[in-house]
């Protein structure tokens, strides 16, 4: 039933942890990936033995966010962006029914979740890492953990997390220039709960877990839905779905004289070479 291929499932300290198990590509969340997470904790849900959550990530990293080998509906062909012999619309509804599932199914799947869920963060935790770490129902930070959204870069869009965790002002500073930010800063903008050594991240986490687990597992439920159906009540729900459509629409607003250049060099150096094409710009 834990023969997972992607993630690691390991029961401990009345908790378990889950953890984004791909290190040789920095824990790239693809789409095997976000379905383990889920059985998984389907699993966690049916086990009166588990009180609460951890998710992490193997080796230098949390993640890097989505696998770009997934991330895209083909090669794109100018002066639309779009694969050839398609037609706008069909590109819009296939990425806008991948960002519905991915928001509104399996993000909401975490959020309403019965037992707490807290993201032990690390190292890089970058666009929708970031946005898994985020939506958890609490984030303790590594000291060496740096986050953002870095894919608003090559067109991509961004998660309304950000602005309700870390405010409007805030998350647009993030949000439209790609630029990270460290564990102290995140902590700042109250984006994570606390900041660990990272020697000390996962004691820290299930030293948590082991407190939750001193309260009855049903007034923890109860407290936990207070808490995220009082957020839904305030149109998060709707705001994910809103998030999806105009997610869609910003991966459909790629001009050549950006993008083109990106795709050449990842021709020429693979994903590397189009990661510090898009970045370079930002290093002056």
């Amino acid at each position: 039933m834990t023969n997972f291929t992607t993630i690691l499932f390991d029961k401990q300290r009345r908790g378990v942890l889950l953890t984004l198990n791909r290190p040789a590509i920095r824990n790239a969340i693809n789409r095997r990936m976000k379905d383990e997470l889920g059985a998984a904790l389907e699993l966690a849900r049916g086990d009166d033995e588990i009180r609460a959550v951890v998710i992490t990530g193997a080796g230098a990293g949390f993640s890097s966010g989505d696998d770009m080998n997934e991330a895209g509906v083909g090669a794109p062909v100018w002066p639309y962006g779009i694969p050839e012999g398609s037609a706008l619309g069909e590109v819009y509804n296939q990425l806008r029914d991948r960002q519905r599932q991915e928001k509104i199914d399996e993000q909401l799947q975490r959020w309403q979740f019965p037992k707490p869920i807290i993201a032990a963060v690390h190292g890089f935790c970058l666009g929708s890492a970031s946005w898994l770490a985020l939506s958890s129902h609490l984030t303790i930070a590594a000291d060496d953990a740096v986050f953002g959204q870095p894919q608003v870069r090559h067109s991509d869009g961004t998660d309304f997390i950000w602005t309700v965790l870390g405010k409007f002002k805030n998350a647009l500073r993030y949000g439209l220039t790609g630029d990270s930010l460290d564990a102290k800063e995140a902590l700042r903008l109250r984006l994570v709960n606390k900041v660990v050594l990272r020697e000390q991240l996962l004691d820290e986490c299930f030293r948590l877990v082991e407190r939750i687990a001193l309260v009855p597992p049903d007034t923890v439920k109860i407290n936990l839905q207070k808490a995220t159906s009082g957020y839904e009540m305030m149109g998060l729900d709707k705001a994910w779905a809103l998030n999806a459509e105009l997610s869609a629409l910003a991966q459909l607003s790629r001009r050549e004289e950006f993008y083109a250049p990106l795709e050449a060099a990842r021709q020429q150096g693979g994903w590397k070479g189009f990661f510090d094409k898009r970045d370079e710009p930002f290093k002056k």
